[in-house]
């Protein structure tokens, strides 16, 4: 990847690092049109466009090949969770400040390092457990959720963490018989039909201008997932799931470009522990090689 020879692990790390920050960029475009439309009409039209990146991929791939799928109940069950992971993750975003989601999405790590053990038999030691809870820190430093924040709308991205932990780790099961886009066009097939169906019970009149920024979430989520789906390919569950704590340095910048908001000096000590654990984390992968 990128013409330079990697370790699998860490080709993992890169992946998940540039998967973080398209999928960080997808969620504050799709924000901005959580007051207008229901969570199933948004998560369907998103998915609609998903399958643009899909066809380029597979096109590019070796054609129609390479979506033939060979493990239905593991597609079938990662599909599960990601449409469980949206529905949750989309509701929390109309409900909930965005940096909030994001933090409180953080819990995810925790989970996979957890289970990485018992459903992949990853050894997880004593070291990533501490430099994952580090990071975490870390991104509570950054946020400094309020006490408002732990109402009942706070479960929904907890939910959605643990949701898409399991996902994450069904993922790297599947991975190793299932090609990366057929992977990523079962499960957008399974959340675009679930989105459907949503919308014989809640739906809103689609307005025109809103197409260019849903397809552009689209396009940005399809490629995102893709990207993750290739790093949990490459690399161990443990070792790779701490690196989504780089999407909070992301929607900083993002929040800066777009919305013209200059990060605190919260913002600046917090990183420092969530650079520091994934630099850790990668320093004790490049030891085991």
């Amino acid at each position: 990847m990128l013409g330079i020879p990697l370790s699998a692990s860490i080709r993992g790390i890169v992946c998940m690092v540039i998967g973080m920050a398209l999928l960080t960029l997808n969620n504050a475009f799709l924000k901005t049109l959580t007051g207008d439309y229901p969570p199933g009409q948004l998560i369907a039209l998103r998915a609609a466009f998903v399958f643009i990146p899909i066809a380029l991929i597979a096109w590019r791939s070796g054609g129609l090949g390479t979506l033939r799928i060979y493990n239905l109940r593991g597609q079938s069950i990662r599909a599960g969770f990601l449409v469980m992971t949206q529905f949750l993750m989309v509701t929390s975003l109309a409900l909930l400040p965005l940096a909030d989601v994001t933090a409180l999405s953080f819990s995810g790590p925790l989970v996979i390092t957890a289970l990485a053990g018992p459903m992949l038999g990853e050894s997880v030691g004593w070291r990533r457990w501490s430099a994952v809870v580090v990071g975490f820190l870390g991104v509570l430093i950054m946020v400094r959720p309020d006490p408002d924040i732990f109402r009942a709308a706070a479960l929904l991205p907890l939910l959605a963490a643990s949701s898409g932990a399991l996902r994450d780790l069904v993922t790297r099961r599947i991975s190793t018989g299932e090609s990366s886009i057929a992977i990523l066009c079962f499960s957008t097939s399974a959340v675009l039909l679930a989105g459907m169906v949503s919308l014989l019970f809640d739906s809103a009149p689609l307005d025109v201008n809103d197409l260019p920024v849903l397809a552009l979430a689209g396009c940005l989520q399809g490629a995102a997932h893709f990207v993750l789906i290739e790093a949990f390919r490459h690399g161990e569950a443990a070792v790779i799931a701490p690196f989504k704590y780089t999407a909070l340095p992301w929607a900083a910048l993002l929040g800066f470009l777009i919305f013209g908001q200059v990060p605190d000096a919260w913002i600046i000590v917090g990183a420092l522990p969530v650079i520091c654990s994934g630099l850790y984390i990668l320093h004790r992968e490049r030891m085991r090689r």
